[in-house]
């Protein structure tokens, strides 16, 4: 059977910070105690930034955190975004929450059991047997794989109703204790934000055919140490390696080509990568790997500087600019996260259905 998208959504959480009043309390709380700090914080210059959006203040992260206030920060922050973000893409799919026979929440910056979907229930208004689906520790290849698994739920069940929603919160894994380069580097590039989509069989008249084909992972043996969490009594510390441009420039284009086999497609047929941008660097290193012209990955760039790395939901904000741009034809998503994998799902946009 095909699976169509129905509806797709995007929400920020309340609070803009600028990268200038980012990088200057940054340098409050570190440039007395972390002496590289001077030469490292021009990633801020180069990451291709202008703001991010955060669930708390700047103000709070001047204060030390450990894992409680972290996390009912996460929960509530979450919360808000899974309500803001799910209403809406139901809204465009013309749905009802009762109608939703299945719920996919993927997050990796906080712990919550019952989790999200379990919080909003009651707020969400869905019905009492359905049924739940939490994906954790994806990272930032959350929001392809989340839709890939929910891609393959809904092509189970003929006319069953998928809502996926995709949430991070990796503002508040910063630390400042830890002294770390990944964490000066985690500083410039994050912010949290949430997406929804509505998948069903079912496609719906009057309207573009976005059709999703059969997600495809590559895992590479021995690089755990390239991306993940640290875990300690004060909470998450993000592990970032350097390495992965080059690790892009190398890879990607071998774990791309497989990917493309697995759907018997061509890279020649491909109108639209749609690629999670996971830095300035990284998003130059994907055009170089996969030979796209230099400056292609235009909504990937703009998406990195209005709303920074995101993780997960950050490749969904990059597909519905795409789609809101006119964007049409055969595409592949794609982003790269903890284990270290890369994630893939072909899918293809046509003109309205009769």
């Amino acid at each position: 059977m095909s699976v169509f998208l129905h509806g797709l959504s995007t929400a920020l959480p309340p609070y803009c910070l600028t990268q200038h009043e980012v990088r200057e309390r940054a340098a409050i709380i570190f440039g007395g105690k972390y002496p590289q700090f001077d030469r490292l914080s021009k990633s801020f210059a180069t990451a291709g930034i202008d703001r991010r959006y955060s669930v708390v203040p700047i103000d709070w992260f001047s204060d030390e955190h450990g894992w409680v206030d972290r996390n009912v920060a996460f929960i509530e922050g979450a919360k808000a975004m899974f309500l803001e973000a799910a209403r809406a893409a139901l809204l465009d799919a013309g749905w009802h929450s009762n109608d939703v026979d299945c719920v996919v929440t993927v997050s990796s910056t906080g712990i919550a059991t019952p989790t999200l979907e379990a919080q909003v229930f009651s707020d969400m208004g869905f019905r009492d047997d359905i049924m739940r689906v939490p994906l954790f520790g994806l990272g930032c290849a959350g929001g392809v794989t989340g839709l890939s698994v929910a891609r393959s739920i809904a092509n189970g069940q003929a006319g069953a109703k998928v809502l996926l929603v995709v949430i991070e919160t990796c503002s508040l894994s910063f630390r400042a204790d830890r002294l770390q380069k990944a964490d000066i580097i985690a500083t410039a590039l994050f912010g949290d934000g949430s997406a929804a989509a509505c998948l069903s069989t079912d496609a719906t008249a009057g309207r573009k055919v976005i059709a999703l084909g059969q997600g495809f992972q590559k895992i590479w043996p021995d690089t755990l140490a390239i991306m993940g969490w640290d875990v300690d009594e004060a909470g998450f510390g993000v592990v970032f390696d350097r390495s992965i441009p080059a690790f892009v420039t190398a890879e990607f284009a071998g774990a791309t080509q497989s990917a493309l086999d697995s759907a018997r497609l061509s890279h020649e047929q491909i109108d639209r990568y749609v690629c999670h941008p996971g830095g300035a660097k990284v998003v130059d290193a994907i055009e170089g790997a996969l030979h796209l012209p230099q400056g292609s990955l235009d909504a990937e760039r703009d998406t990195l500087r209005k709303a920074g790395n995101m993780s997960a939901p950050t490749v969904l904000f990059v597909l519905k600019t795409v789609l809101e741009t006119g964007g049409t034809g055969q595409m592949m998503a794609c982003a790269l996260g903890p284990g270290f994998t890369a994630s893939y799902l072909p899918l293809h946009v046509s003109a309205e259905a009769a």
